[in-house]
């Protein structure tokens, strides 16, 4: 299989041949946790096949950033622009991942390919205004965050951002919100009057027609991996099978006879998850899977 050239301009600029790369990626094949570590240590050490590695690892991950970028569209740079800078994002990530801590190289990843599109909106788009104020804040919060991954493996909360910078809770938010310019997910999330998780799973139409040529496998699989971030193991299970997250969808009523609870706790643990995703810092990536 020949390996994918990472370049900033591994796409075109019409919407065919975006096509055709999305189908490429799509035909990748997914990367396990032990062949992840193998290929960082090859990185390590150097010379061509470090970057033989690298390019394995990161074309192994290609599909995810589609996934990111998407949430950043229509604020003034193309998706194919917003892919390439996150794909930079997914290199510099390649290069750091510290395979020896244990944890998914994407649950690593996904925080680098944020910041490298967060980055090229600031730049590029007139959209995208952060008060001077914030800035610094800013700067010191994201310091902070790449630190505590490279050692914890997660973005860390908003509360322990604010035991590493000193920084109010309040002025974090207030920062990264204006830095990432993003839609909250209080709405939609745990509103029972709002598009369901399910409705939003099962649609063909969340993106372009692009995204069709994506493998629905993997972005489940790439859900489940920051589910895994935020939520314990009962409300991992609850979540996946109350929405059909890579498995068959049920109701309450089954999942209560499935774990030995009522179906009110259900609905109890299910809404607490739910807050749960809503106040991570993964919030915004799952957002477009999550409703």
């Amino acid at each position: 299989m020949r390996q994918l050239k990472i370049t900033k301009n591994i796409t075109s600029r019409n919407s065919e041949a975006l096509d055709r790369y999305l189908t490429e990626i799509a035909r990748e094949p997914m990367l396990t946790p032990d062949e992840e570590a193998a290929l960082a240590q090859t990185i390590h050490k150097g010379g061509k096949e470090g970057e033989k590695a690298r390019d394995r690892l990161v074309s192994g991950n290609l599909r995810f950033v589609v996934s990111v970028a998407k949430q950043y569209q229509h604020q003034g740079i193309t998706l194919t622009d917003l892919i390439n800078e996150g794909n930079m994002g997914l290199v510099k990530a390649a290069e750091k991942f510290d395979e020896t801590r244990g944890f998914k190289f994407i649950s690593y990843a996904v925080w680098w390919i944020r910041q490298s599109i967060m980055e090229a909106l600031a730049v590029k788009s007139r959209i995208v205004r952060v008060p001077l104020n914030q800035v610094g804040i800013a700067g010191k919060v994201n310091r902070a965050t790449e630190q505590f991954l490279q050692q914890h493996g997660r973005i860390p909360s908003t509360h322990e951002l604010a035991q590493l910078t000193g920084i109010e809770e309040a002025q974090i938010e207030a920062a990264m919100d204006a830095a990432s310019h993003t839609t909250s997910i209080d709405a939609p999330l745990g509103n029972e009057d709002d598009t369901s998780m399910a409705d939003i799973l099962s649609s063909d139409d969340i993106g372009s027609k692009s995204d069709s040529q994506l493998d629905r496998q993997s972005m489940n699989q790439f859900v489940s991996d920051l589910l895994k971030e935020v939520l314990n193991q009962r409300e991992q299970k609850i979540i996946k099978e109350s929405f059909g997250i890579g498995v068959m969808e049920k109701s309450l009523e089954e999942i209560a006879d499935e774990m030995g609870m009522t179906r009110e706790r259900i609905r109890q643990v299910r809404e607490k998850a739910l807050r749960k995703i809503r106040y991570s810092n993964y919030a915004s990536t799952l957002r477009q899977y999550l409703g």
